[in-house]
């Protein structure tokens, strides 16, 4: 019978992240937060790239702080380039109105 998967939040899996280092036997302590060895390194490599941006949740992006960073300066680029196009069709509007 296959095992159901188990759905850890994000604050679990940084708290098993951060105990990692202080325990020599990987197994055991992931015996104990009822996950495999694999799964707890492929969360701490996840961690040491990703940092802060580690464990999105489900249908978001892991990003670096850094790449967040960049997103969110790229939406206001692209909110900035919107509403500087809405004021050059309103300029329009009114000035042929204005003749």
């Amino acid at each position: 019978m296959k095992q159901m998967r188990k759905i850890c939040d994000r604050a679990f899996k940084e708290k098993a992240v951060r105990i990692k280092p202080q325990r020599t036997n990987v197994s055991e302590l992931a015996r104990e937060h009822g996950i495999t060895a694999q799964q707890l390194y492929k969360w701490k490599k996840e961690y040491l790239e990703f940092g802060l941006g580690s464990f999105p949740g489900i249908g978001n992006v892991k990003q670096t702080p850094e790449q967040e960073q960049i997103a969110l300066l790229e939406k206001r680029i692209k909110d900035a380039d919107m509403e500087r196009d809405i004021l050059k069709k309103a300029i329009g509007i009114f000035s042929k109105n204005g003749h």
